[in-house]
């Protein structure tokens, strides 16, 4: 049971980054080191939950 809720808190953290990503690339002046930053914590949030519904 709490196998699943720390996956649906991971879920709704990747959602919201990549919401985050979305507003930011929207901007002429977007930041791509920001932009790849959030991108790599996004891939990190994902490959956690992978590794927590295979368990």
């Amino acid at each position: 049971m709490a196998t699943e809720a720390r996956i649906r808190e991971l879920d709704a953290r990747h959602h919201q980054l990549d919401a985050r990503i979305e507003d930011i690339m929207k901007s002429p002046s977007s930041d791509t080191l920001q932009i790849a930053s959030l991108k790599k914590q996004k891939l990190k949030l994902k490959e956690e939950i992978e590794r927590l519904r295979s368990q």
